[in-house]
This record gives C-alpha cells, structure tokens and sequence, in this order.
C-alpha cells in the first residue's frame, strides 16, 4: 500500500541527509512502497508484520527459537505479505494494537529488545524520532537503555484508534496518555490536529509544536490553469489523488462530477482519479464504476491505480481543479500540498485540517462537507472562472515553494530537534 506518512517521513530524511545530517532511518513491519528513493535501503526491517501478528495469538510463538522468527521474517515471506490483502482495519485489530501501545508489557516485547540491541551497535544518536503514536509503546524502553530524547510525529491516529472496538477502544487511548508522559516533543502538521491530540491525550503545550508536512517539489510542473495568459485545459479536468476508498470521500467526489454532467455548464468535463489501490479497495471502485456506467458517464472517467512518480506529476499537471472530500478528520492530507505544487486550485471540505492549509496556501475553496451538491457548486465556481482558479492556483504554488517544501520541514525540525536536545542537556540527571 502507499502511505502518506511514509512518503513525508522519506522526504525529511532525504531532506536532512542533503543538509549533512547523519540520519538512520528504520522500517517497521513490511517493506515501504515509495515512489522516490528509499532511505531506509540497507537497514533492516524491525518489528516485521508477521512476527508481530503471530507473537499476538501465540504464547509458543513468543517463545520461538530466534531460527524460527527469522524464518517468518524472511524478507520473502514480508514481501509476500505486503503484496497480500492484510487485516490492517481499527476493528480487527484491537487486542494488536493495544499489546503494542504496552510495549515491554506486551507480546511485542521481544521486537523491541531486538530494536535496542540493533541501536547500540549503531553510533550514540542525539535524539529518537517515532513517526506516529501508535509506536509509543518501545519509548519506556528506549530511553532507559540509551539515555536520549524522543520526539514523535503525529499524524491522524485517532481515527485509527477510535475505530477500534469497543472492548479495547477506551482502554488503549488510556493507555496512550499514561505512555505520553514520556515522549519529550510531539509534532503535528496542523494546529487543527495539535490541539486536538492535546486535548485528548492531556499535553502539555510546550511538549507540542507544529511543523508543516513538506513534499520534495521537484518535477511538479505548473499546469495551465495557473499559467498567465494560457488557456484553461481542454476539456477541463477535475482530479482526485488518494487512497480509492470511502473514507477519502471518492463516492461523494463521483456524486459532484455526476451532477456537474447532468448540468453541462461545463462542456466536456473528465474526472481523473488517482491513487492507492490495493485488493481489499477494488470492491468499492467496482461499484463505482457500475454508478458511473448508470449515469453513461464512466468513458468520462480515468482510473489511475498505484502510479510511479513520474506518473503521478503528469497527472498533476494535467488537472484542472483538485478535491479529496475526506470524510474524517484528516490531519493534514499531502494530496493537497501535491495538488498546489502543480498550480491547480483545490476544493475541500470544511472540516478537519483543510481549512487551516486552504487559508495557509490561499489555493482554493472550502464547502460543505459530505454534500455532493455543495462540492459541485464549488467546482462548478473555479470551473466557470478562469481568472479566480488561476489566481489561486498560482498563489497555492507560490506558497507550496515557500512554506511546504522537505527543506522547510527539514529546517524546522532541526530546531525543533536542537531545542529538545538544548533542554535535556541543561538538567541535572541523578
């Protein structure tokens, strides 16, 4: 699967390695599916996805001679897995999850001490950075082995884990907040996601500052919608870039374009949908496929599953207008940042994070969330207006080149990291 997180996580090390920076960058559970330059190439995968999941349901597992875990953590079998239709839904995995916010008290207790006993055969680090909470759990043990700070990234974990079952739910975001306590710095994207997780997780301010995701711009080519005296693409293009799945709102994004057709005020529009796809997705586009093949409008419709980054900057460049109607609480959502880097205005829902990027890139329009109707009329308005969805394209890109670059991010991050490394160094240790 592609993931976001892993993409930004990439992209800042690459950023801070080109900066001199010594940066060692671990993969966790399955092999990463990138679409730039692997930085964990190299290193080993820790806590691999199989070993995890059967040390959950097997005491005689976690007890296993070190030839069997290292059997079932075959780079062969991983890749296989990842390829392989995965239980990776908040319902299924509840007692998993839970286990691993435990940490040295859960069944995963094993993948850390490897974890540990891999690092110290490694240069001492200044500082550890987890790329999400739901990592929290190996902290206790990390810092009582190696003596340093932990900084970690969020990233939109409580839709993850308010989804969990109700057996598990209450007691795995308790136990999230107890284990927070020792987390030196948490950074979030957004304001929206930092005040959010502080309220929920009981944070001190000073232990929360926001740093922007940023994205690696080269290769974003500016599309002619923001291009001064170009003319609009023809026919004009509405685009979607995500996961293909309910949650990112696709269903609601075919609603709008169906209603923009029936309409034809727009001549000739086409819809491009991009993104992740992956087994346990394909049901959900087949019945959009049938909705649209209903409507007689699915030969308007473009499909583009899993694409190479190459791919992925053509299709950018391509568009028209851009709209992700996530239907959750997006953290911050690099589709976004991506869609402006290309210089193509954006509609987003009035929810979660967009808001606050929409008025931080001045790029685009807010509407109504999970309203087809509204979407549409808000597509409708840049699609019919040239001069607004150039002006805000251009200004979307303009800011992307400024404040959502890797090297941004990678700037700020270094003081972030300095400032926590700074405070630990200046107090006294028994």
């Amino acid at each position: 699967m592609y993931c976001g997180n892993c993409f930004r996580d990439n992209a800042l090390v690459a950023a801070l390695r080109k900066k001199g920076h010594s940066v060692l960058m671990i993969p966790l559970y399955l092999p990463m599916t990138l679409d730039e330059e692997d930085q964990t190439e190299g290193t080993r995968i820790f806590f691999n996805g199989i070993n995890v999941y059967l040390e959950q349901k097997s005491a005689f597992f976690r007890e296993a001679p070190n030839w069997l875990h290292n059997l079932t953590g075959s780079p062969a079998l991983l890749k296989l897995a990842a390829g392989s239709a995965a239980k990776t839904r908040a319902a299924d995995v509840g007692d998993l999850t839970l286990s691993m916010m435990r940490g040295e008290e859960g069944n995963q207790a094993r993948e850390i001490e490897q974890l540990i006993a891999f690092l110290k055969t490694q240069p001492r680090p200044d500082i550890i950075c987890l790329s999400n909470v739901m990592l929290i759990g190996m902290v206790r043990r990390l810092k009582q082995e190696l003596g340093i700070p932990v900084a970690c990234v969020l990233q939109g974990e409580d839709t993850f884990l308010d989804a969990l079952p109700d057996s598990h739910r209450n007691l795995t975001w308790r136990t999230l907040a107890e284990r927070a306590r020792e987390i030196d710095l948490f950074i979030p994207p957004t304001r929206y996601f930092g005040n959010l997780m502080k309220e929920r997780l009981g944070l001190p301010a000073d232990r929360v500052r926001v740093i922007s995701n940023g994205i690696n711009i080269e290769g974003f080519a500016q599309s002619p919608i923001s291009l001064p005296n170009a003319p609009a693409p023809n026919p004009p293009v509405l685009g979607y870039f995500a996961r293909m799945c309910k949650e990112k709102g696709l269903d609601v994004l075919v609603e709008a374009f169906i209603i923009l057709k029936e309409r034809n005020r727009v001549k000739n529009l086409k819809l491009k949908v991009g993104g992740g796809c992956g087994p346990s997705d394909q049901p959900f586009v087949n019945t959009l496929r049938e909705r649209l093949r209903a409507k007689v409008f699915l030969n308007d419709v473009e499909f583009h599953p899993n694409v190479t980054r190459e791919e992925k900057l053509s299709f950018f460049s391509s568009l028209s207008v851009f709209s992700v109607p996530a239907l959750y609480g997006e953290a911050f959502g690099l589709y976004v940042i991506e869609a402006l880097a290309s210089g193509v205005p954006v509609v987003q829902p009035n929810h979660a994070a967009f808001p606050e990027l929409v008025e931080l890139s001045g790029g685009g329009l807010i509407c109504e969330p999970r309203s087809p109707k509204a979407l549409a009329d808000s597509l409708e308005q840049l699609l019919l207006n040239p001069d607004q969805a150039r002006a805000l394209g251009a200004a979307g890109r303009k800011s992307v080149q400024e404040r959502f670059t890797a090297e941004q991010m990678a700037v700020e991050t270094l003081l972030a990291f300095q400032d926590v490394t700074s405070r630990e160094k200046a107090q006294p240790h028994a």
